[in-house]
């Protein structure tokens, strides 16, 4: 019995030994800066020498920050206006696309395509297209006869429209296959009970497509929220934030901060109230799951 415990206790050690290193990178690399950055958030650290703590100040003078307050404001505006159109759109590729006719896998590689590919080369790319004096978008609406052409991201009206729709363009497919994946999984008894019961295919998408995606629905809903406000690389690289602040979002306005003025306690309590906005989003989306996510057994 003595031995038994012996050999138990030395797996047990050998197996914490094994993920002992993956542990120690995780403190050091994540760990670590995470609990450094919550520290510097009460201080007014510059990068160099000045290290003063300063309480809470940094997080009450995110509420009087006007520039603070318009990257918040068009963040949010961003999320309400991708989200939803990133869901739907995903939704109804897979289901289009969840057919037997092969000659739609070459639709389903086009339409995944964007995900993968590099999203500084997709914005330089999408800024040529919105371009409104050379740009083919433009141009093709001129051919149809439209006379007052759009400024798209040189207008501060447009920009951030400008911006949401090259989200979405280069979002959907990656959700797409996330949906397609539980299409396949769903009975197809259900449908065939459906048909005899003389439910149409409207009424089954409804009453039994929809419920039965309802948990990939959920992770889709939060993964695409979550993304929403750590958007950074099309802003960066397509407008830089402007015209003036239209496109100026939270992340970005941390790295302005951070980097371009040496304000990384003032950077990094704008972190953690992004850090905190997402958390009780998520943590509301959790308990309101309940009422309309359907678990199949």
């Amino acid at each position: 019995m003595q031995g038994k415990k012996g050999r138990f206790k030395k797996t047990w050690l050998i197996g914490y030994l094994f993920i002992l290193p993956t542990f120690l990178a995780f403190f050091v690399f994540m760990g670590l800066p995470i609990i450094m950055g919550l520290i510097i958030s009460f201080t007014d650290y510059n990068g160099f020498n000045q290290f003063n703590f300063t309480g809470v100040t940094n997080y009450i003078d995110l509420f009087q920050d006007e520039y603070f307050l318009v990257s918040l404001k068009n963040n949010i505006i961003y999320t309400a206006g991708t989200v939803p159109f990133i869901i739907a759109i995903s939704l109804l590729l897979a289901v289009i696309l969840n057919t037997k006719l092969k000659a739609l896998d070459i639709f389903k590689t086009l339409i995944f395509f964007p995900t993968i590919s590099s999203l500084v080369a997709v914005g330089v790319v999408w800024t040529i297209l919105f371009d409104p004096v050379k740009g083919v978008i433009n141009q093709a609406l001129g051919v149809f006869g439209l006379h007052t052409l759009p400024l798209w991201l040189q207008s501060t009206k447009t920009a951030l429209l400008s911006i949401m729709i090259v989200a979405v363009w280069k979002t959907v497919g990656y959700y797409m296959v996330m949906f397609l994946g539980g299409l396949k999984n769903i009975p197809r008894q259900l449908y065939e009970a459906a048909g005899i019961d003389g439910a149409g295919k409207v009424r089954q998408f409804f009453s039994i497509t929809l419920p039965m995606l309802s948990p990939i629905i959920f992770m889709v809903t939060i993964l695409t929220i979550i993304s929403s406000f750590q958007v950074y690389d099309l802003i960066a690289v397509m407008t830089a934030g402007g015209p003036g602040r239209a496109t100026n979002v939270l992340v970005y306005r941390i790295y302005q901060e951070g980097f371009n003025y040496l304000r990384f306690g003032y950077a990094s309590a704008m972190a953690y109230f992004l850090f905190a906005l997402i958390m009780i989003v998520t943590l509301i989306q959790f308990q309101g799951q309940r009422k309309w996510v359907t678990y199949m057994d």
